[in-house]
């Protein structure tokens, strides 16, 4: 236990300590994390060996949840007013959107299969909710309330869109055209009965924790755990009756924060120590889940999947969806261009090839080498296009 125990410990230590250079650098602090979990890796100088797909994939979403949850918790109600409809716009049919055109375009310029093909766009669909969350609460841009409300709200309504869509396709993968017309009712239905659910869940669970957190007299200490596993619980509850985790957590977290009748800042300023603790984890798992030797075999597809994304599905779901809800030409560039993918698509990419014999290795790789792309491209950039559009208060 004790080598692996310092190992970690070492790991992460490192990643937070490069903290303050990659701020000054302007590279994003979770492409740095990955960097590190890659030379620690079996192809890197640490030589670690960890190919655990369901390990990690199960360590992730834990991971995911906690992040979602104290999002959650720092996001007051009222940005619902001004930013609520464009964001949702964004998080449902601008996920549908976006993933249809690189799905699209790897089964039209890749000749990828065709359900595998919208099954890698639908990965590849969401923005992150960490590395959105980290650009804008501790980037140096300062973003107008509405925009940047938008993009937080975004982040964290569209992992469960993409990793409900990501479900459906896995199990139509290694179906017959006949098997599959016949079933899309039931995967249509699974789909909405997911959203439902995990609304349901996200409403009913954080009205509940609120209720017994504020009528149980407990040391001030104990509030922020309850509140954390509390949070954990509406995830597991919320997934195992067949509903979007993600979703719900989201939601009770914010249901939590503008219900609670105790003092907020002992319960959020833990929430974003586990928040950060839980970033660099997932980070560092996912860089050493990665084999690089592998990746240079799939730079080609990665490329022309990042280019679509990036450049077509990306403005067209943002132009289309929310182009005529009185944002300004260089606030629709902006939110165009920074549509950061991060851990959420690798997390996601991870779940077919957990699923026998649904994808090959390769699938995982072109997700990797796409977000490594896209937090270096619009990570790089952001702050930059944001002053140059005049966007910084």
């Amino acid at each position: 236990m004790y080598p692996t125990l310092a190992l970690i410990s070492l790991l992460i230590l490192v990643s937070l300590a490069l903290f303050p250079l990659a701020r000054r650098s302007g590279m994003p602090l979770l492409l740095v994390v990955l960097a590190v979990g890659m030379f620690a890796g079996e192809d890197g100088l640490g030589g670690i060996n960890f190919d655990d797909f369901d390990l990690a994939f199960n360590l992730g979403s834990i991971a995911l949840a906690i992040i979602l949850f104290a999002g959650g918790l720092e996001t007051d109600k009222g940005v619902f007013r001004s930013s609520g409809l464009p964001a949702l716009i964004l998080a449902f049919p601008g996920v549908i959107v976006t993933g249809a055109i690189v799905g699209g375009a790897a089964y039209i310029v890749l000749g990828m299969p065709l359900v595998p093909a919208f099954l890698l766009g639908a990965v590849l669909a969401p923005t992150d909710a960490a590395a959105t969350f980290m650009l804008i609460q501790h980037g140096e841009l300062k973003l107008r309330e509405r925009l940047k409300n938008t993009l937080m709200l975004e982040s964290g309504f569209n992992d469960p869109t993409a990793m409900s869509l990501a479900i459906i396709l896995t199990g139509l993968v290694g179906a017959t055209l006949q098997t599959a017309q016949a079933e899309w009712v039931d995967y249509l239905m699974m789909f909405f009965a997911q959203l439902a659910f995990g609304v349901i869940g996200g409403l009913a669970g954080g009205k509940i924790l609120a209720e017994i957190i504020n009528r149980l007299p407990m040391p001030a200490g104990t509030y922020p755990v309850l509140v954390i596993q509390g949070g954990i619980l509406v995830f597991a509850l919320t997934t195992l009756v067949g509903g979007s985790g993600f979703l719900a957590v989201y939601i009770a977290g914010i249901v939590l924060r503008n219900r609670l009748k105790i003092p907020l800042d002992r319960i959020t300023n833990f929430a974003e120590g586990l928040q950060w603790l839980s970033q660099v984890l997932l980070f560092l798992t996912l860089g050493l889940l990665v084999t690089p030797s592998d990746l240079p075999g799939v730079i080609g597809p990665a490329l022309v999947c990042s280019a679509v994304l990036i450049f077509i599905a990306r403005p067209v779901a943002v132009f289309l969806g929310v182009g005529a809800m009185k944002f300004n030409l260089r606030e629709l560039t902006f939110l165009s261009w920074v549509g950061l993918r991060g851990a959420a698509p690798i997390l996601f990419a991870i779940y077919p090839i957990v699923t026998p014999g649904a994808v090959t290795p390769d699938f995982f790789n072109i997700v990797f080498v796409v977000v490594v792309m896209s937090l270096t491209l619009q990570g790089f950039t952001a702050g930059a296009l944001g002053r140059a559009l005049k966007l910084d208060q």
